[in-house]
């Protein structure tokens, strides 16, 4: 049975269509190619056209039931158009495989690239913290040798006066580097007020460190010959203060005899003070009159 027609492909289709000659007793369909001049195709010309699809359509039904089958010769521009459309058809199917395949690889390198940019910041983290922690090690280890190596007595600046500066402000934020500056700057200013000054803050930096015992030397030489400096005083009763938790009781109560004798007279009131409750607490015996 013949099938109904498909859509009409172009203008001549219609009329090589409408040009089917039917002769008696044998099937011939001839296609009218002649030029024709353009038609207008308006509302009236289509319904006329549609009458007559309908009308050829069911003559060419009858026949085939009456077992005189239609041929029908394929229009050539229409079979190489069918073709040609065939043939875009599945390059368009193989372009859109192709798409899927590349948006499945960009999918997958953007990804990998996504973990490799995390591995990345990870490593580089830990590579900062390795690093933070060998510029630790390695500075610790500079210290270490520095605290280990004998005490300078070359002067840093060439003035007793910028090295003791120097030395106590090192102490102020490392004590323990500011002990070894305070100790070149006795070493190589000996004589000088600078070294008195030295000495007696070495003996305040033994006492924070619980030395008491150590502060004791520190102080003597400090204080040796009695300086009239300001702060001689204040270091006589530092001075009782660490013979007294050394066990010395004698010589503290004597430093503190030695404050009356050269130093309270000059002192303020609150060393005086000081002095006399630091007396009272030794238990030193009382002072002789005259």
């Amino acid at each position: 049975m013949l099938k109904p027609l498909p859509a009409l492909r172009s203008k001549n289709a219609l009329v090589t269509l409408l040009g089917v000659v039917l002769i008696a007793g044998t099937t011939t369909v001839v296609a009218q190619t002649a030029p024709m001049e353009p038609i207008q195709w308006d509302k009236r010309r289509l319904d006329r056209l549609d009458r007559n699809i309908r009308r050829l359509e069911r003559a060419l039904t009858q026949r085939n039931a009456a077992g005189q089958p239609v041929i029908m010769e394929p229009d050539p521009e229409v079979v190489a158009l069918s073709g040609r459309v065939g043939i875009m058809d599945r390059r368009v199917n193989d372009l859109e495989a192709t798409l899927q395949r590349v948006n499945g690889d960009l999918e997958r390198l953007t990804f990998q690239l996504d973990e490799a940019t995390r591995d990345n910041a990870a490593l580089a983290a830990r590579l900062r913290t390795a690093e933070s922690r060998l510029g630790a090690i390695a500075a610790a280890a500079e210290r270490e040798a520095a605290l280990n190596a004998p005490v300078s007595s070359t002067s840093p600046t060439g003035d007793p006066g910028r090295d003791l500066a120097a030395a106590v402000r090192l102490a102020g934020s490392d004590p323990a580097m500011g002990d070894r500056a305070l100790q070149t700057v006795a070493l190589a200013w000996p004589e000088t007020p600078q070294a008195r000054e030295a000495n007696a803050r070495l003996g305040d930096l033994r006492v924070a460190a619980g030395d008491a015992a150590g502060a004791v030397a520190f102080y003597a030489a400090a204080l040796e010959g009695w300086p009239t400096t300001p702060w001689a005083g204040a270091t006589v009763l530092e001075l009782a203060t660490a013979l007294k938790e050394s066990d010395r009781k004698t010589q503290a109560c004597a430093a503190l005899g030695e404050f009356d004798r050269r130093y309270a007279a000059a002192s303020a009131a609150a060393l005086r003070s000081r002095a006399a409750e630091l007396r009272s607490r030794f238990a030193c015996p009382a002072r002789r009159a005259g």
